[in-house]
């Protein structure tokens, strides 16, 4: 008989490699987490964001090479499903096949990856990159920050009677705004 040590050894083992533990308990694939200002999201089972490319649907896959190693893709292994963690709907989950033969773990259809950037839990650097990289709800939407109240001042002639402006930025800029003709 080995002693309590290596059995104790054997388990944390066993789950860190991602398999079962005593009782049948299976590490999550995914659950949720409340992160930064976006609330609660989609994470891995460490707890990074996961996000999803706008410019993909369905089974389409337009992240791949270069595009993968800064946006690398949630995947299984070959044959596995991915399990749910607590706030995830096991029925949304799926895996789609990439090129390069790997299996990606979906939401609600929607392809499942991490962002370089991010390099520990809560963090949500990658959101809104290049507005296409979006963190997903648990509903499996996609998560947009509201935007920040406009701050913008200007003279712009076109408030004056002249014409009118279409000055929109809620970026915080300050300046002269001549946004039409006058």
């Amino acid at each position: 008989m080995l002693p309590v040590g290596w059995f104790v050894l054997a388990v944390v083992l066993a789950v860190l490699a991602g398999g079962s533990i005593a009782g049948g308990a299976v590490l999550p694939t995914v659950k949720t987490a409340n992160v930064q200002a976006l609330g609660k999201v989609v994470v891995s089972a460490t707890g990074r964001t996961l996000y999803h490319y706008t410019d993909e649907s369905g089974s389409k896959v337009d992240c791949a090479r270069a595009c993968a190693t800064l946006w690398p893709p949630l995947v299984v292994k070959s044959g596995a499903k991915p399990v749910a963690g607590a706030g995830i709907t096991a029925s949304k989950l799926g895996v789609r096949k990439r090129p390069d033969g790997t299996f990606q773990v979906t939401y609600g259809g929607l392809g499942l990856y991490m962002y370089s950037g991010d390099k520990r839990a809560g963090q949500a650097n990658g959101e809104g990159i290049e507005s296409s990289w979006y963190a997903v709800s648990t509903a499996a939407k996609i998560v947009k920050p509201k935007p920040a109240a406009s701050t913008s001042t200007g003279s712009g002639y076109g408030s004056t009677g002249y014409g009118s402006t279409n000055n929109t930025s809620t970026t915080g800029s300050t300046g002269t705004g001549y946004d039409s003709g006058y």
